[in-house]
Parts: C-alpha cells; sequence; structure tokens
C-alpha cells in the first residue's frame, strides 16, 4: 500500500509540473507569514558561470537590471567596499519618480570564488510600513558551461501593508495569480496561487527574468546593450501573459528609455 501510494504521489506531482507554465528546469516557489514574505527563483541558466559573476558582482551592472523592471524607476550606486550602495526609486507602473518611494539597499559580495557568487541587496524602510527588504542571489558553476542560479526576495510587512494589500488584491490586483499551481479548476485548467504569494511569486520572477535578460545581452556593445535588454525583458514577460503583462511593449519603451536617461545623468 505505501508503495501504492508513493507511485500515486509521484504520478500526481508530475501532472501539475506538466501543468506549470515555467520553462524547465526552472522552479518558483514562495512562503507567506503574519509578518513576512518571500519568493524563490531556482534555475539553470545558460551562460558560463565566469561570465555570469563577473558581471554581477559590479554594483553599477545592477543598476542596469533592475532598471529593467517596472516597478524601478531609478537606481543609482554609491560608496565601494562595505560602504557601496544602491539609491533605488520604486512604486506601481503609474507612478512617476516624484511619486515613487525611495529605497537605500546595502550592497555585499558575501562569497565570491571560482567555486560561488553570493550577492546581497537589503534595505530597512519601504513604503506604507514594509521593512527588511532582501534581495539574494546565488550562482555556482554547472555541468556544460551553464550556471545554477538561486534568487530570493523576501520582506516584511506591516499592518499597514496588510491593509494595502487586501484593497488591491480586492481591486486591481483580483484577478492576478502567481505560478505555482495549487489545483485544478472546474474546466480542467490549473489553478494558480494569488493572493500574497501569486504577488510575491510575480516580483521575484520579474527580478530573476531581469537578470536573464541582462546576461543575454553582455555581447553586444554597450551603446547597444541597454535597448537589448528592455526588447529581451519584455519578450520575456510575455511568455507568462497571465501572470506578468501590464503594459504594450511601446509604452514600455518610451518609459524605460526615460527613466534609464535620467538615471545616467542626474540624482532624483
Amino acid at each position: 500500500m505505501r508503495a501504492l501510494a508513493f507511485i500515486g504521489a509521484l504520478v500526481a506531482a508530475s501532472a501539475v509540473a506538466a501543468e506549470s507554465p515555467l520553462l524547465p528546469g526552472l522552479v518558483i516557489e514562495s512562503r507567506e507569514s503574519d509578518e513576512s514574505a518571500r519568493g524563490e527563483v531556482i534555475a539553470l541558466v545558460d551562460h558560463p558561470f565566469a561570465t555570469a559573476s563577473a558581471a554581477l558582482r559590479d554594483p553599477a551592472q545592477w543598476c542596469e537590471v533592475l532598471i529593467l523592471t517596472l516597478s524601478v524607476k531609478y537606481c543609482r550606486p554609491s560608496g565601494e567596499g562595505d560602504a557601496t550602495a544602491l539609491r533605488v526609486v520604486i512604486g506601481s507602473k503609474d507612478d512617476t519618480l516624484e511619486s515613487a518611494y525611495p529605497l537605500a539597499f546595502t550592497y555585499r559580495v558575501t562569497a565570491d570564488n571560482a567555486a560561488v557568487l553570493q550577492v546581497r541587496l537589503e534595505a530597512g524602510e519601504g513604503p506604507l510600513g514594509t521593512s527588511a527588504y532582501r534581495i539574494a542571489l546565488e550562482l555556482a558553476p554547472a555541468p556544460g558551461g551553464r550556471t545554477r542560479m538561486r534568487l530570493s526576495y523576501s520582506y516584511l510587512h506591516g499592518w499597514i501593508a496588510r491593509v494595502a494589500m487586501q484593497v488591491y488584491l480586492a481591486t486591481a490586483g483580483r484577478d492576478k495569480v502567481g505560478f505555482t499551481v495549487v489545483g485544478t479548476e472546474p474546466d480542467g485548467a490549473p489553478r494558480y496561487i494569488a493572493g500574497v504569494r501569486g504577488a510575491t511569486e510575480r516580483n521575484t520572477m520579474r527580478y530573476y527574468l531581469a537578470i536573464e535578460a541582462f546576461l543575454g545581452t553582455l555581447a553586444f556593445p554597450p551603446e547597444l546593450r541597454s535597448e537589448k535588454c528592455f526588447l529581451a525583458w519584455f519578450a520575456a514577460i510575455e511568455r507568462y501573459p497571465r501572470q506578468l503583462r501590464e503594459i504594450g511593449l511601446a509604452d514600455y519603451l518610451v518609459t524605460k528609455r526615460a527613466q534609464r536617461a535620467r538615471q545616467l545623468s542626474t540624482d532624483p
């Protein structure tokens, strides 16, 4: 009986995996408590470890990554060594730079050798009583000249943020879902995680796809790279329209070109 139950569990797990919209080799997980939310992506990326780690140990390159997402309006590195920081301005897709919220991320490379690169970005206070923002990246060599990536995104939320999230989930975000399959709809379609976990999975995936887009355009000349990054990130999120589609390509390009130009030329 135990053997039959085990086989049944394997069949069920395989069915859920088959329903997932994620590409093969990519796994996303999320957790939620009364005080925190956390998402994590684990994937194999088609870039050599030496190339990926050389690019992503540089704080300035992280600004090139973060600006790809709609929530990041501005990013500028400062300092060096243990004093390295990223000044990041975040907001909804409709926020202007002036109406968005500034976050001060400390930037740390906590491991950097031939076997692993670990980078940590941490910020204290955020909008609506959120705090303890953390983006953590780990890269390691993988067979076939590939790289294993583990990316996590987490934050703490107080009661104001919880109320604001519930309002969002009941209005503009009521049809939004994440990537984890949690069941089956009456019509047989997969049912995806919703709520705070769904929102956390979407944000984590956006950051992951930004890193992928950035790594995939490193071979282009610097003067072409940002435009190629914009196009690559938008194409990547379009693979998951139900979860990640928000605006059209033309509006995205106009917005991001202006934001990156301001990022390079001025302080916010």
